[in-house]
């Protein structure tokens, strides 16, 4: 194994209830069977599942002041440069629901001060041949977003390479959020979307014809990654496509799928291993995750 991976991003209080079969009057108390709290984020999920799976992955975030945050930081096991920020940390209340969907509620908190040049000075401590730089939640911090630029340019100097996963905008897409994404399709290595999020991207209706029109905002050696849920994840090359169905599990909780994807692909290429293998890793991890309780990554 050459290099290591770098996770870069969001680290977040996940309070998970339900599931809620339909939504309560206002004024009114429900009591749900199940309740979970644990380290979530995007970031937070990736570097988790990393570590199960053996990665040794290093974690670059920040984290509030208060209780919630040294619980974050302490919650981590793995090697990581944590800058702590005044005042509250960030909490995300997910409602599951029958369906297997779920309703998160989240307060603004330490996420969007994560301070660039702080990233950029941890980050160089790990970079060279081999690494591989994990960029988590974009649109939740855009202090940091606004220096990817930089960033990808000062990994691929020492040899590295950059995947981004931006997750869902918060204000929904509008030109502003489409614009800062095809920006940095155009620069990044492996470019991981879930499906709602590229058809968002292009308006289009159709997963193939929407990656195609990523790709076409892609460097021809770069990676997209559509991530589909329960009918597996596709990869799109210069020339081929590359995909694999999930396999038919029983789902406990599928909050972090994605991230957990994200974790047993970019293992999967660490160790040299092809993109039809690493897309296949992902699927297989995100699939035994969303199916355990307590969470497993690999059998």
């Amino acid at each position: 194994m050459t290099g290591r991976i770098v996770v870069v991003g969001n680290l977040n209080v996940d309070m998970i209830m339900g599931p809620l079969a339909s939504w309560p009057r206002t004024g009114t108390e429900c009591v749900l069977p199940h309740y979970e709290l644990r380290v979530g984020g995007s970031a937070g999920n990736a570097a988790l599942a990393l570590h199960a799976l053996g990665a040794a992955p290093i974690l670059i975030t920040n984290v509030g002041s208060d209780l919630f945050g040294r619980w974050l930081e302490d919650g981590m096991p793995m090697e990581k440069a944590v800058r702590r920020e005044p005042g509250d940390s960030t909490v995300s209340v997910g409602i599951t629901h029958a369906d297997g969907e779920r309703t998160f509620f989240t307060n603004e908190g330490h996420i969007g001060r994560l301070d660039p040049d702080f990233v950029r000075s941890a980050m160089a401590r790990h970079l060279g041949p081999g690494a591989i730089v994990l960029l988590c939640g974009a649109f939740l911090m855009p202090d940091c977003a606004a220096a990817y630029p930089e960033m990808i340019r000062e990994v691929r100097a020492r040899g590295g390479r950059v995947a981004l996963d931006t997750g869902w905008p918060p204000d929904d897409w509008t030109d502003r959020s489409r614009r800062a994404l095809n920006d940095w399709a155009g620069l990044v290595d492996q470019l991981l979307l879930s499906e709602a999020e590229v058809l968002s991207l292009t308006g289009l209706a159709d997963v193939p014809a929407a990656a195609a029109a990523v790709r076409e905002r892609m460097r021809p050696e770069s990676v997209l990654v559509v991530k589909m849920g329960a009918a597996g994840a596709a990869a799109w090359t210069r020339d081929a496509v590359h995909s694999h169905p999930a396999p038919a599990v029983q789902v406990v909780d599928t909050i972090g799928a994605g991230d957990v994807f994200n974790a047993g692909y970019l293992a999967a290429l660490l160790r040299g291993e092809p993109i039809a293998h690493a897309v296949r890793h992902g699927v297989e991890t995100a699939s035994l995750a969303v199916s355990t309780r307590p969470r497993r990554y690999r059998p």
